[in-house]
């Protein structure tokens, strides 16, 4: 792989640190497919960094493979200057890992508020026993985990709708409230898939100032997949483009815009 610049600060002021995960020559495969042909890249402390591509890149075996679901036939993944063991996801969660998904995976009977408290469970430490009574530790556990999933409630403006049943919402808050389970893991990298996909472009508007408030409130890295273009250069420190499961572009936004070979695969081709 090519050295990584230094740490740096961007110009609306954000740190950007040294490599959080490396992806090295990453192949996986479906049979006799490859969704993943040795790509490589890294994902840097504080950093947007947006994953783009063709339906059917291997985008989301990307985003897969990174949270534990997928193993990779071949290549390792690194996090934190360690190489990682093939994991299960709830372990990789443990490590500091959260994710949204591209179909939104709620429990629509289940409220706001209790949505919002399952992505706790990663911090949940009490017994069962202990749980079961609610006393002592498991009592002041359950506090303190309300009072965190409260702080996600009021940051992403969801306050009218946290005894809800999820059921009952509209698609675009339905994505926020997936976004807030998320953020209650308190994850170090945060994978988004298509976390704009079927808004309206209020929602849109509303969703891309939020992921850049976690990023620059919190110092959450972020990893996302999106369509949208305009999404995509406005958001992002740097771009890895993804085209029939192989690595054809990665960048800043300006270097991935003018590459030739995103253009005429993806972005469109130029015209005089």
């Amino acid at each position: 792989m090519k050295d990584t610049p230094a740490p740096y600060t961007t110009p609306d002021g954000r740190q950007i640190g040294g490599v959080l995960m490396e992806l090295r020559n990453i192949t996986l495969r479906f049979g006799g497919v490859e969704a993943i042909k040795d790509i490589s890249f890294d994902i840097r402390e504080g950093e947007i960094r947006a994953i783009i591509g063709p339906n059917g890149a291997g985008k989301s075996s990307m985003l897969n493979v990174i949270s534990g679901f997928y193993h990779p036939q071949v290549g390792e993944v690194w996090f934190r200057g360690a190489k990682r063991p093939a994991m299960k996801p709830y372990e990789v969660a443990r490590q500091g890992v959260a994710r949204t998904f591209q179909n939104i995976a709620l429990f629509d009977g289940m409220s706001v508020l209790d949505n919002i408290m399952t992505g706790r469970l990663t911090h949940m430490k009490a017994s069962l026993l202990s749980q079961a009574i609610w006393w002592g530790a498991a009592e002041r556990e359950e506090i303190a985990n309300r009072e965190r999933v409260e702080k996600i409630i009021d940051f992403l403006e969801i306050q009218h709708i946290r005894k809800t049943p999820v059921g009952r919402l509209p698609y675009g808050l339905k994505k926020r409230v997936e976004l807030a389970r998320a953020l209650a893991a308190e994850p170090m990298l945060l994978l988004l898939d298509e976390p704009m996909a079927g808004m309206n472009v209020e929602e849109k508007e509303d969703m891309c100032r939020f992921v850049l408030d976690v990023n620059d409130e919190f110092g959450t890295t972020i990893v996302l997949i999106e369509h949208d273009m305009g999404v995509v250069m406005d958001l992002s420190d740097r771009v890895v483009v993804m085209d029939y499961g192989k690595k054809i572009g990665d960048g800043t936004p300006s270097e991935v815009r003018a590459n030739p070979a995103v253009i005429d695969a993806y972005l469109g081709v130029a015209h005089d």
